[in-house]
């Protein structure tokens, strides 16, 4: 079963099961975000809306964006503003998105393997000055086979996932104009005595 797919299936079922990850991400974004500038926003992975109902709140113009389709309708049902507009998209193909002073990318990227494109395609499209945050399963997580999944009609559902590794994030934003000004770890209960669930970044433009 394809990504896409998959969270068409998980669509109907996935704001109402224990989600560490999504809880968790919510948290670190809202913390991380909260003196970020919202006058116009993408938000990558939208999803059901975990995040877009607050970024609404915020923002001047927001544009949520995602690949599945019924993820999306559900975040539909809940936000009805008409500074929000949603579309469906592949963001693994070239963007066509205005330019904004803010992209967020929460729990995206492990399913997608050349993060290089994602990275020049949001520098692209962040105004000068602009800010690009991105919140990802920690790759540590990854390597002890922890993955996106959920139940589907009895039956484990499992996403095709790939590591990326704090390095690799450093890297494509390098290759593509952008310089990381916060990376941040986040724990499960804060307990920093285990391993790190989440990783985030905020990423701007080199010398901007």
């Amino acid at each position: 079963m394809n990504t896409q797919e998959a969270y068409n299936k998980w669509a109907e079922s996935y704001d109402s099961v224990i989600n560490k990850t999504r809880d968790l991400e919510q948290q670190a974004a809202k913390h991380t975000l909260q003196n970020a500038d919202f006058s116009s926003v993408i938000e990558i992975g939208c999803g059901t809306g975990k995040n877009t109902a607050w970024i609404a709140e915020k923002a001047k113009e927001l544009l949520a964006v995602d690949f599945s389709e019924e993820m999306m309708n559900v975040a539909k049902q809940k936000i009805n503003a008409s500074h929000v507009q949603f579309r469906q998209a592949d963001i693994t193909k070239p963007w066509n998105f205005s330019k904004v002073t803010l992209i967020t990318c929460s729990l995206v990227l492990e399913h997608i393997e050349d993060v290089d494109f994602i990275f020049q395609q949001a520098a692209n499209t962040l105004e000068p000055g602009g800010y690009f945050y991105l919140c990802e399963l920690h790759p540590y997580k990854q390597l002890q086979a922890s993955r996106a999944k959920f139940e589907h009609e009895g039956k484990l559902i499992q996403l095709e996932y790939f590591i990326h590794h704090i390095s690799d994030y450093y890297s494509a934003a390098q290759k593509n104009g952008l310089q990381s000004i916060q990376l941040e770890e986040w724990f499960d209960d804060n307990d920093r005595t285990s391993l790190p669930r989440l990783v985030s970044f905020v990423f701007t433009q080199a010398g901007g």
